[in-house]
């Protein structure tokens, strides 16, 4: 029976029997070891692609080869108003190790703007509804040096509830509303630097979604459009991702909007860490060792009412492919 469930149907799938190890599951800020019911199907990632070798000149490459449009230089003019945004820490979970892949878009960017004599040019976090994020956390993600030049004037969150700072650009043919900053929208270029986590982020949803009010999200974040997705992670069939091309061509005819899309792969631990990926029952005898130490440790800590510390500090090392494309 054993060596029947056990059997691998594909490589990253594997069912619990009788002589499995314990799993070492996320439990919010920390981690938990349980021993599963036979017959669980446990899935694990597929091993993490292989990462750019230089992102900095992947950038660079793809800000002067973008797809379907003009290269960012050739855009820009002395004296023109620019806007910057930028995905919130919404993205990637956990938080990616420092340098932050945003933090190298944008210097990268805010170069070529200064070169071309661009100095009017704010960042602006598109957080749509989200809580805004904190001081700490915007200078983590930006560096020290963009966030000491920008913050607090021309480094921020957006406020998807200040009525003056928002702009109605249009509506769609099914009544869908669109109002986005009104910073970004009155821009002369709109630059977006975005990250994309699962196959739901990024294109249209950027700005349409990323810097819009409630009542432009209220037509699309919503149950009815849960009810008529098959699935959020394949736009073919997802409802969520056909409301937001719709309101994405609007944003398209009203503004220039130049995306900086990247991809990050599944990378989200450091080599200490790369165990919490893998199958338990494949642990070396130190490592499970150390793993039912850990927990042992948190199950005596709760008993006495202590505090209880994060067995394991997960910080996400993440590799990136990137493309550039104008709408």
């Amino acid at each position: 029976m054993a060596l029947q469930l056990r059997r691998k149907t594909h490589e990253s799938i594997i069912y619990i029997d009788s002589d499995s190890a314990p799993r070492v599951m996320p439990s919010g800020e920390d981690f938990i070891l349980e021993d599963l019911p036979v017959g669980t199907r446990v899935l694990y990632p597929n091993p993490p692609l292989k990462g750019l070798p230089n992102r900095e000149a992947a950038i660079r490459y793809a800000l002067n080869h973008p797809i379907d449009c003009d290269p960012l230089f050739a855009q820009l003019e002395p004296g023109m108003k620019v806007t910057i945004a930028v995905d919130d820490i919404s993205l990637p979970l956990p938080p990616m190790a420092t340098p932050d892949i945003r933090q190298t878009m944008l210097e990268i960017v805010l170069d070529m703007l200064a070169g071309h004599g661009v100095d009017d040019v704010h960042i602006i976090i598109a957080n749509s509804l989200h809580r805004k994020m904190t001081p700490w956390e915007m200078k983590r993600m930006v560096g020290p040096k963009i966030y000491d030049d920008f913050y607090p004037d021309r480094y921020y969150n957006h406020d998807a509830e200040w009525k003056d700072g928002m702009i109605k650009i249009g509506e769609t043919r099914h009544k869908e509303p669109s109002s986005l900053n009104r910073r970004a929208a009155e821009s002369d270029l709109l630059i977006y630097c975005n990250i994309n986590f699962v196959p739901m982020d990024g294109g249209h949803k950027s700005v349409a979604v990323g810097l819009c009010d409630y009542e432009s999200l209220r037509a699309h974040h919503d149950p009815q459009t849960i009810r008529d997705s098959d699935s959020y992670m394949d736009p073919a069939r997802s409802e969520l991702a056909n409301k937001c091309n719709r309101l994405g061509k609007i944003v398209d005819e009203e503004l220039n909007v130049f995306h900086i899309e990247t991809a990050i792969n599944n990378r989200m631990y450091g080599s200490d860490m790369d165990f919490l990926l893998k199958n338990e029952d494949d642990f070396t005898a130190l490592r499970s060792h150390e793993v039912r130490g850990h927990a042992l440790h948190d199950e005596q800590a709760a008993a006495r009412g202590a505090p209880q510390a994060a067995s394991f500090a997960p910080g996400a090392i993440r590799d990136d492919r990137l493309l550039c494309r104008q709408d």
